[in-house]
């Protein structure tokens, strides 16, 4: 059934006509292979073109959240494996042990990546697939598997960014010494860094120490909210921790860390290998609530607190002054030695863009109980005189706010040297449950993805140094407390056979990324 692509978007525009959108996808679909698909998507008028010459566009996932296989082939549990086991944590007590299967169908999904014209793939290495004690023996499987995925990257044309920590610490280092608590993981952490390097780093020459250490730190840490599961009583359902002092001891431990991996890098490899190392942060952007100088300053705290609290240190040496202010003795502090390791340790940085929020002055409700989101002295507010910030997506947390993306990068730029820059995740969910047909025809991620890369050619043509941008995520996924009742993929996955179906959004970004054959 053929019809033109004016035709196809006046009835793709109309909402009641679930049959003809049904059959739009059944048509794309089957057009895949196709050099000119029959929908023709509107892009806003971006295209590769609009983006600098080598601008880099993948797709993001992470280790637990598609390989599967976790309790098989020699992998040792990570903190993960364990947190979700607590009874009622897990929406229908789900799991990563199965996933969505990446470990077996990798090439499935590289072919995918290559067929939707992507450069790269932005990828997490499971330390306890490669130590499943965390130190110690080596689970040769692991490291064959990471192997083969790469290996198989590099033949279909998609180039690795690997990523050496995505939340899943060795349960093994958690039991003998509070994990992330300890100065030991310091060490530890740079021991695993240096055997990828060694292992994979001939082939793989962009490498990241962690994803969102702020999320580990805060969510672990503060509310008891993600793995571990600590934090004061007053703040969450936790049997330990204390939420006035262990997210920042863990920050602390992970910004030495990912120093400690830079430095291995640099000192043994950087030179032969020729790659690059850097860090991705998550950046909510955090909009005044009023024009007053109180609401003002609370947006520049919360910024502080959330991204400056690991950027800041690695910039310029030290926390931010307001950090250092505000939580005084609880907030460690770096030796001569650690600030000479800290300064300067990313080649790049990796910011994770989805949202904003507004935040407004809030120093006069004193906290009885100290913790670090107590310590930020502001308040959220979704909302300003009835106007939500933006439409919200599945995600309580997650409102579509462009202007936010562009204000983000441009704040890192101007106040951090303007670095290279990598959006490294970017994008939005619907709900588990929403059926094949409707799950395909996702125009609202296409208008979110159109919107939030509109802004970031704005903020790259206002002179932020970005390189990269990478799509949160290739797949619908485990999606740690939501489990899979949330869908975050350009392709969908029916988590019962696992068979994937790109959406719409998938097509989109295939139209986007055609390169020009002279």
């Amino acid at each position: 059934m053929m019809m033109s692509s004016s035709s196809v978007k006046k009835k793709m525009m109309m909402r009641r006509a679930p049959l003809v959108l049904l059959l739009v996808v059944t048509v794309v679909v089957a057009n895949a292979s196709s050099p000119e698909s029959v929908i023709n998507f509107d892009t806003g008028g971006l295209s590769r073109g609009t983006f600098p010459k080598g601008f880099v566009f993948g797709t993001a996932t992470s280790a637990y959240q598609v390989e599967g296989m976790a309790n098989k082939d020699g992998r040792g549990p990570s903190i993960w494996d364990v947190f979700i086991q607590t009874p009622g944590i897990e929406a229908n007590n789900a799991t990563g042990a199965v996933s969505v299967d990446q470990y077996h169908r990798y090439k499935e999904d590289i072919d995918i990546m290559n067929k939707l014209n992507f450069d790269a793939y932005r990828f997490s290495i499971s330390w306890s697939r490669i130590f499943p004690n965390g130190t110690g023996k080596v689970n040769e499987k692991g490291v064959a598997y990471y192997n083969r995925l790469i290996n198989y990257m590099l033949k279909r044309g998609i180039t690795p960014y690997a990523n050496l920590n995505h939340y899943d610490l060795p349960q093994a280092l958690e039991e003998r010494y509070l994990g992330w608590l300890s100065h030991e993981v310091v060490k530890d952490f740079a021991d695993y860094a240096d055997f990828c390097f060694k292992t994979f780093g001939d082939r793989v020459k962009n490498w990241m120490t962690f994803n969102e250490p702020r999320v580990v730190a805060a969510l672990g840490y503060d509310n008891g909210f993600f793995a571990p599961g600590r934090c004061s009583k007053a703040f969450g359902n936790c049997t330990a921790g204390n939420s006035a002092t262990e997210p920042y001891i863990v920050a602390h431990n992970l910004i030495l860390c990912h120093a400690a991996a830079v430095q291995r890098y640099r000192e043994k490899y950087q030179e032969k290998q020729k790659g690059r190392i850097g860090i991705l942060l998550d950046f909510v952007w955090y909009e005044p609530l009023t024009r007053s100088k109180a609401d003002n300053y609370a947006a520049q705290r919360a910024r502080d607190f959330h991204i400056g609290w690991f950027i800041h240190p690695i910039v310029y040496g030290e926390y931010p002054k307001t950090m250092q202010e505000i939580v005084c003795d609880r907030l460690p502090k770096f030796t001569k030695e650690e600030v000479k390791m800290v300064k300067g340790s990313m080649d790049f940085v990796g910011i994770n863009q989805y949202t904003a929020y507004y935040m407004y002055d809030a120093h006069n409700a004193k906290p009885k109980d100290l913790g670090y989101q107590q310590d930020w002295n502001a308040s959220f507010a979704y909302e300003k005189r009835g106007v939500p910030i933006g439409p919200r997506a599945y995600s309580y947390w997650l409102y579509n706010v462009p202007w936010g993306l562009y204000k983000a990068v441009t704040y890192i730029k101007e106040h951090y040297g303007n670095p290279t820059i990598i959006l490294a995740e970017n994008g939005m969910d619907d709900p588990g449950t929403v059926t094949l047909p409707k799950g395909l025809h996702d125009t609202t991620r296409i208008n979110y993805y159109k919107a939030y890369l509109t802004q970031l050619k704005k903020a790259i043509d206002d002179g932020a140094n970005v390189v990269g941008y990478f799509a949160w995520s290739l797949l619908d996924n485990f999606e740690w407390r939501l489990g899979y009742t949330s869908r975050f993929g350009i392709v969908y996955v029916d988590f019962k056979t696992l068979k994937r179906y790109p959406k719409m959004s998938a097509y989109w970004f295939r139209q986007l990324l055609r390169r020009n054959k002279h």
